[in-house]
């Protein structure tokens, strides 16, 4: 028997249906087993192009500057949802990784507005009040602005210090070599 691991939105959703606000009847209840699947029937709907939105749940314009893509987007996102994933919802490609705020491949420096990370373990408490913040666990809390950044200069400012001799030369080869043995 082939058995998956729950993706981050039905372990999300199986959270918000323990809560006791949130009764449903279990006939009501369908949690999806493909991820796939799960990915647009278990998120509020979006104000995208005069679409329909929760009037409870405030929402807030997101603009992110990719400097690696050179491409400026801007959507909206409401404050009960993750940045990265509506962007995705809405066929936004932003840079991520692990998806679970444990690495720095989502990394943006906030120009403005504010954002809660509660779940951001792959940037220090320092990082976070020097206005660095990952999109993938971030919920916006008014309109935002924020800049990618690069994830070995994220990397750098936040362990950097723990290397003597300066950043650690990435090794092509070396990586070309290890990924063809896996």
């Amino acid at each position: 028997m082939d058995l998956q691991t729950p993706c981050n939105a039905c372990t999300l959703v199986s959270q918000k249906l323990a809560l006791p606000r949130q009764s449903l009847p279990k006939s009501k209840i369908n949690i999806p087993f493909s991820r796939c699947k799960a990915k647009s029937e278990l998120r509020t709907a979006v104000a995208v192009n005069g679409g329909v939105q929760s009037p409870s749940v405030p929402t807030h314009k997101i603009t992110v500057h990719d400097r690696q893509r050179g491409v400026v987007h801007e959507f909206f996102v409401p404050e009960d949802q993750y940045i990265l994933h509506t962007a995705e919802d809405q066929n936004i490609t932003l840079p991520f990784a692990c998806r679970h705020g444990c690495c720095t491949s989502c990394a943006v420096r906030v120009k403005s507005g504010q954002l809660r990370q509660p779940e951001a373990l792959g940037i220090s408490a320092e990082l976070k009040s020097k206005g660095y913040a990952l999109l993938c666990v971030g919920f916006p809390s008014s309109d935002l602005e924020v800049e990618t950044q690069d994830e070995d200069e994220v990397y750098w400012l936040q362990f950097g210090r723990y290397f003597a001799r300066g950043p650690i030369e990435r090794d092509d080869y070396a990586l070309e070599l290890a990924m063809g043995d896996e």
